[in-house]
């Protein structure tokens, strides 16, 4: 692997994953009036709001429905995509190259350099990469995971995220145990979990309080995929906590 290429395809991903579609897709919704950092989640059955701390499609679809986070889901995926689906045509026996792409335009969309580091959680910008690197695993993962929280666990938590746990598995399954295709899989994990931080740090603040349903189920509500994984939990009676 030479140093040159592994350059480019970090910093390129990179900045293209810097670009806040959330944002992007709000001034433009709104002709300027108003920015998806200010957006307010409540908590369930009280007065209370609190901040959107993830800029991305959720935040967006919480602000104007489904369709607006749709665009902004696909552009989000779009921008991690194309610079690894390039890297991958243009250095086919170099698998590094556009495995680095998917990861540099992940940690763009988490932490943009245009927007001091404030991003979105990563699930469109994973599912772009992951488009390229492995298709099937876009289906299978997601699917397995739910599975496995809503009928195995009985857990939202493991039924929202486990389907990036299962990537570690699934890609080493895929790829005969290759150690880059691994360090991917991890990098990915490591990352969403870091994203993921001062969502937990809310959650934690409204545990201490007593709220911790409600700011969940506020959470869940106030967009359309919360809404259907409510509506998912509760034909498989899961409980909600």
């Amino acid at each position: 692997m030479s140093i040159y290429p592994a350059l480019l395809s970090a910093i390129v991903s990179y900045l293209l994953g810097s670009i806040s579609f959330a944002r992007v897709v709000t001034y433009v919704w709104t002709s300027g009036k108003k920015n998806v950092v200010d957006h307010e989640i409540p908590i369930d059955g009280t007065n209370e709001h609190y901040n959107v701390v993830s800029i991305g499609a959720n935040s967006v679809s919480s602000m104007f429905g489904p369709k607006a986070g749709m665009v902004v889901s696909t552009f989000d995926i779009l921008k991690v995509f194309l610079p690894t689906l390039f890297f991958k045509l243009y250095f086919p026996e170099q698998p590094a190259y556009f495995l680095i792409a998917g990861v540099a335009g992940l940690i763009g969309h988490v932490w943009p350099i245009y927007y001091r580091f404030h991003g979105g959680a990563g699930f469109s910008a994973i599912m772009g990469g992951l488009f390229v690197i492995d298709w099937l695993a876009v289906l299978v993962t997601p699917i397995a995971g739910l599975f496995l929280g809503m009928v195995v666990f009985r857990n939202m938590v493991v039924a929202s995220l486990s389907w990036l746990w299962l990537l570690i598995p699934w890609i080493w399954w895929r790829t005969d145990g290759d150690l880059a295709h691994i360090l991917y899989a991890v990098a990915v994990n490591i990352i969403f979990l870091l994203a993921m931080f001062p969502e937990y740090k809310t959650a934690m603040k409204y545990k201490k309080e007593g709220k911790s349903l409600e700011y969940g189920l506020g959470n869940l509500k106030s967009n359309p995929m919360g809404r259907g994984m409510l509506k998912i939990a509760k034909f498989f009676r899961v409980e909600i906590k």
